[in-house]
């Protein structure tokens, strides 16, 4: 699993020209839900992203976390963060869960996140979506579940 991770001033997602999520300050988080993942994946980066510390403190250093600073999160599902782009020009999705399951672990994660007690917000899954970010800094990590 992969969460591409955004901190933001403000943040939304539309649908069909309408707006779905929107939020304040806080994070963006795009999750790609790879073959083989699982509950205890959600469960790991759903933790990870609530508690990195990338929110400046009053020294303007990298220390403390959405849990911290009570920011929300607004999650968009991107399977296409399981590109694999070595061969060829067209991206390969093979690696990407069916949707079924992505569709499951996407929910899992954002009740992992809503559990915290933070503003979470979402896109819609397997929509085709208008995302509109202000990236804060910037700043933008890349999370993986496998390797940790």
């Amino acid at each position: 699993m992969k969460a591409l991770v955004q901190r933001v001033s403000r943040a939304s997602v539309r649908v069909n020209d309408r707006i779905v999520g929107k939020i304040g300050p806080g994070l963006v988080v795009f999750l790609g839900v790879a073959q083989g993942d699982s509950k205890e994946d959600a469960t790991y980066l759903a933790n990870k992203v609530v508690n990195l510390r990338i929110f400046a403190d009053e020294a303007s250093k990298f220390a403390l976390s959405a849990l911290d600073t009570r920011g929300e999160v607004l999650v968009v599902s991107q399977f296409t963060l399981l590109a694999d782009t070595r061969k060829g020009r067209r991206p390969d999705f093979t690696a990407a869960a069916p949707p079924d399951l992505a569709k499951e672990l996407y929910e899992f994660f954002v009740e992992q996140v809503r559990a915290t007690g933070l503003k979470v917000e979402t896109g819609l899954f397997q929509e085709h979506m208008l995302v509109e970010i202000y990236n804060d800094g910037p700043v933008t990590i890349l999370l993986e579940s496998r390797g940790r």
